[in-house]
């Protein structure tokens, strides 16, 4: 074990993150609907982002307070427990002065994104994303009419080129960015939002990932960008700091997306008004999941050791791996990601054809990973490193195992 890998361990003392936990027959995407994906029944997943650790026990405590008290009527999101929450974690986390009085709630971050393109952009206009692309970006802006253009990652001309054209209409960033991991400096999103605002395009930040930046590397919220852009009119929003909404969630860093629920930031009024307008009558969702509300409350107030020490555990998961590829296939000159538990891996060194090494990983290691081809990058692998120390060991010696009978 690398000294990185020691060292994250011995920060997780706290908690428990070795023991395995059974997650099959408990309805998991990851685990009990591997062959809807893969076409295989029984493969040892390492695809959807979740974890396979229990959530923080401050989280279970007040889910079963919440429980006990037995009464689970309609709920509303807008009181001071859940906002105060947020605003005591943008404070404490990122060192941000949230107003509150801009925040919204939907059920989750691809819905939020599904109305705010709906509200900015008509069908068949152009909405800019980097690629490689979280598939669950693409499947939002296509299912809607419009049109998917992506731009590769850190080429500025290419995002200027695209953003220019008459109609394209939205930004839509990954901060973090899913798959690879990456975390966007405040000078690049400084430069990103002054092309969207030249060019009058609308910027929609996805900063789920945001909580699970690593040790070296810092996120800036786009909220605090948007208002500096702002020149000091109004609030962030209208025409001096461009249309923009940051939408986000406790639920991935602290693994509890079955309860659904997310909540954002619209920097516009009138923007903010139209889609409570949308959400509470059109959608009928004025009443959100109160157990969503609890988990939020309790992460945000009492969570943050388990987060620090979560992270500091996929540290040594990311590490280990590191070591594994290098010392195997140094070619690769992998270095884990800035942000998240989802290693990105370029195996394009290796001169393997994808398709054979998922044939090879499903039918001979037993083993789902996800293909690059999935985010638009063929020749890459996303593997989920939220889990077990020994699962990830299994997962890595399968994807050795497996490179090595492709080359061979």
């Amino acid at each position: 074990m690398s000294e990185g890998a020691r060292n994250a361990v011995s920060t997780t003392a706290r908690y428990d993150f070795d023991t395995v936990i059974d997650r099959r027959g408990t309805w998991c995407v990851q685990w009990d609907g591997v062959a809807d994906r893969f076409g295989v029944d029984g493969l040892l997943p390492f695809t959807i982002s979740d974890m396979d650790f229990e959530t923080a026990p401050e989280v279970l405590a007040a889910l079963r307070a919440r429980l006990d008290h037995g009464v689970l009527g309609y709920t509303t999101w807008q009181q001071d427990d859940f906002l105060s929450a947020v605003a005591h974690w943008y404070g404490t986390r990122y060192g941000a002065d949230l107003d509150t009085g801009r925040l919204v709630y939907g059920p989750s971050v691809l819905s939020q994104l599904s109305q705010l393109l709906q509200m900015w952009t008509s069908e068949g206009e152009g909405v800019v994303v980097h690629t490689p692309t979280y598939d669950g970006f693409r499947k939002a802006v296509l299912g809607l009419g419009r049109e998917l253009r992506g731009v590769p990652l850190g080429d500025t001309e290419a995002l200027e080129r695209e953003l220019s054209r008459a109609d394209a209409k939205v930004l839509v960033l990954c901060s973090p960015h899913n798959p690879t991991g990456r975390v966007w400096t405040e000078a690049e999103l400084r430069e990103m939002a002054e092309l969207a605002r030249r060019h009058g395009a609308a910027v929609i930040s996805d900063e789920i990932h945001a909580d699970f930046v690593h040790d070296g590397h810092v996120h800036v919220p786009y909220a605090r960008i948007a208002d500096a852009g702002d020149g000091g009119v109004g609030d962030g929003g209208g025409p001096a700091g461009g249309r923009w909404a940051v939408i986000t969630s406790a639920s991935k860093s602290f693994n509890f997306p079955a309860l659904t629920g997310s909540y954002g930031i619209i920097g516009d009024p009138a923007d903010r008004a139209e889609y409570l307008r949308r959400m509470e009558t059109a959608e009928g969702l004025a009443s959100p999941a109160v157990l969503s509300l609890t988990a939020h409350i309790a992460a945000y107030r009492e969570g943050a050791a388990w987060l620090d020490a979560v992270r500091a555990y996929v540290t040594g998961n990311l590490a280990m791996v590191a070591e594994r590829l290098d010392a195997e296939f140094p070619e690769l000159a992998w270095v884990p990601p800035q942000a998240g538990y989802l290693a990105w891996i370029d195996l394009r060194p290796l001169g393997v054809e994808e398709e054979a090494l998922q044939r090879v990983l499903i039918e001979r290691e037993k083993v789902a990973i996800m293909p690059g081809s999935v985010y638009g990058a063929p020749g890459f692998l996303r593997l989920n490193l939220g889990c077990p120390r020994s699962k990830a060991e299994a997962g890595v010696s399968a994807l050795v195992r497996g490179l090595r009978t492709v080359r061979a």
